[in-house]
């Protein structure tokens, strides 16, 4: 019965709204009401009546600067409101309505139609109320309409009285966020989580740094990630969405057990309080038992139309044979060649077919569009023909699709990353079946299986440190010119791993060109050693590469840095040092002692 009178309703609203922009006066909307009004009712004049006042009372009108003119209700005996001429307690007054009016009805649904400037002049106005803006903006979102949903809720919380926004503020605070990264308002973004975070309500703040820990582990970031956890645990000690975030920064930060232990304690606590759904208490037990495979499911469930065809994929990887062999060749000087076979042409080509995005030649890690717009397609042909896999150029296309969505999530290195890493290795054993020689980029087809690789070593380096680092290193003894930079992934990941005189040694291969990278690295790896003079020295030489590096990375806070569209960051620079800091930050400030060295160095 409810859901009947709701959609009478707005039905009956939207035609009284309709009436009253053709004159915004009163007794124009009384006549529309006894006649049309009526009709929409069901032939309930009474009811058309006595609704007809209230929502008057609520409309703003464009010739009054978007304010409402309110009718003072009469008492009892007092000429109606309506202008029956009968007194209320036997007009109006007398009629029952099945649930209350929402006294915002109006105006939502004067966001809802108007366009363009009277938009933008009614929301400038300041006179709509917060749970309009809140519904109107989610209607457009919902409807598609992204640059009027974020144009509404950029109002909402524009506010200068923050303390008017409803609890329901949040979902749309959410939305914007959303709307603000789709739509590529970076600055906007930043902008709206400072204001939150400075001056807006409890329940706000606690989501504005959860959505800010989830941005800098998506950046890779992650010292700034624990320090956003760490306030938002302080801010909201009970939200159920630390639990998620904290197993996601631990997976991140490599610890797989402590994730698992956490998750287990967030159980606990949650359970006793008895205020969660029995869907998130499942979750948090799923996450208890697995994290990483608890949260993979989370991810392949939430992609909505690939759900299914990335679990075809997981399952065909899983029980993918061992790969086909070679043809490997031995040049005159003696370097080592691909050379791609007929038949691997031929299956390329009917992959290629579906995948339709090419590989960037002259980029590592690069494509020439977005795969994953024809994504359903590419994926149900793969798994209904596993032999394209034979190709090390599908593998490749795979990889890199692959890395490009799923490389920064740790979680999906083990069902995704590592069954295409064994493929490769095998291969990479044929190769050096083959004896000493060295496998360079340029040379024959060779880019296409360091590029694998590459992708592959980026892809699980968050799920699978070890074995990321292993094909990094084997990949290096192979290409000993170091086309894909590997040499700076595995001294960080040696320096994650506490193996300092390992990480040392691979910075005493002195490259051409220096790489803050390496420099910092080998200036960390000597600190940890206490060999402070080589260390001292180390840092000299990073100052004359990059005099911003210290600083930045000794800042508890520092404001991100934008790096060029293709990532590469020139030498020198600020963007340089903030990619070193967003990266290695995590590993000087859990030193002892090191930042604080860094600090001496930089008041000298």
């Amino acid at each position: 019965m409810l859901a009947v009178w709701v959609e009478q309703l707005l039905g009956y609203a939207s035609g009284a709204l309709a009436a009253i922009r053709e004159e915004e006066r009163y007794p124009a909307l009384m006549a529309w009401a006894r006649e049309e009004g009526a009709e929409l009712m069901g032939g309930d004049l009474a009811m058309a009546q006595a609704l007809a006042p209230i929502l008057w009372s609520q409309t703003p009108l464009e010739r009054a600067g978007f304010t409402c003119e309110p009718l003072a209700r009469p008492g009892r005996n007092e000429p109606c409101w309506c202008d029956s001429g009968r007194k209320t307690k036997h007009c109006c007054g007398a009629v029952a309505m099945p649930a209350e009016v929402p006294d915002h009805l109006m105006w939502m649904l004067s966001l809802r139609d108007w366009k363009g400037p009277t938009l933008k002049a009614a929301l400038d106005s300041g006179n709509a109320p917060a749970q309009a803006l809140l519904e109107a903006g989610l209607i457009a979102a919902e409807s598609g309409q992204r640059g009027r949903a974020q144009q509404i809720l950029e109002s909402l919380f524009q506010r200068a009285d923050w303390s008017r926004l409803p609890v329901q503020a949040e979902p749309a605070f959410e939305l914007l966020i959303d709307l603000y990264q789709e739509r590529g308002f970076i600055r906007k973004r930043a902008e709206l989580l400072d204001e939150v975070l400075d001056r807006g309500p409890l329940f706000l703040r606690g989501v504005a740094l959860e959505r800010l820990c989830l941005m800098h582990l998506d950046n890779d970031d992650l010292d700034s990630a624990r320090s956003a956890f760490v306030r938002a645990q302080q801010a909201l000690p009970d939200s159920p969405t630390l639990a998620y975030i904290e197993a996601m920064l631990l997976l991140h930060e490599g610890h797989e057990q402590e994730a698992a232990e956490r998750a287990r304690f967030w159980f606990r606590r949650l359970a006793r309080k008895g205020e969660l759904e029995p869907e998130q208490l499942q979750f948090l037990a799923d996450l208890a038992e697995n994290p990483g495979a608890t949260l993979a499911d989370q991810l392949l469930n939430a992609e909505e139309d690939l759900a299914e065809p990335l679990a075809s994929l997981q399952a065909l990887l899983a029980e993918l044979p061992p790969a086909p062999g070679l043809d490997i060749r031995r040049t005159a000087s003696g370097e080592l060649e691909y050379h791609s076979s007929a038949r691997e042409d031929t299956l390329f080509a009917a992959w290629q077919k579906h995948f339709q995005v090419e590989v960037e030649d002259d980029s590592a890690l690069g494509l020439k569009g977005d795969p994953w717009i024809q994504a359903g397609d590419w994926l149900r042909e793969l798994c209904a023909h596993p032999e394209w896999l034979d190709s090390p150029r599908v593998v490749q296309s795979l990889a890199l699709a692959l890395t490009s969505r799923f490389g920064s999530l740790p979680w999906m290195s083990p069902s995704l990353f590592e069954p295409l890493a064994d493929r490769l290795e095998r291969w990479l054993e044929r190769i050096r079946g083959e004896g000493e020689g060295a496998f360079l980029w340029d040379s024959a087809d060779n880019a296409v299986l360091l590029r694998t690789g590459l992708a592959l070593v980026v892809g699980m380096e968050r799920g699978a440190r070890a074995r990321s680092r292993r094909l990094a290193e084997r990949l290096l003894s192979l290409d000993d010119q170091d086309s894909l930079g590997l040499q700076e992934l595995v001294l960080d990941q040696l320096l994650r791993e506490g193996r300092d005189r390992e990480a040392l040694a691979v910075t005493e291969t002195r490259r051409e060109e220096p790489v803050l990278g390496l420099l910092m690295g080998r200036a960390l790896a000597l600190f940890r050693l206490e060999r402070f003079e080589e260390a001292d020295e180390a840092l000299r030489e990073v100052r004359r590469h990059n005099p911003h590096a210290l600083a930045m990375l000794c800042a508890e806070q520092t404001r991100p840095v934008t790096v060029g569209p293709d990532s590469i960051a020139e030498p020198g620079t600020r963007a340089e040092a903030w990619q070193y800091r967003t990266l290695m930050r995590d590993q000087w400030r859990t030193t002892p002692g090191a930042l604080a060295w860094l600090q001496e160095q930089i008041d000298r």
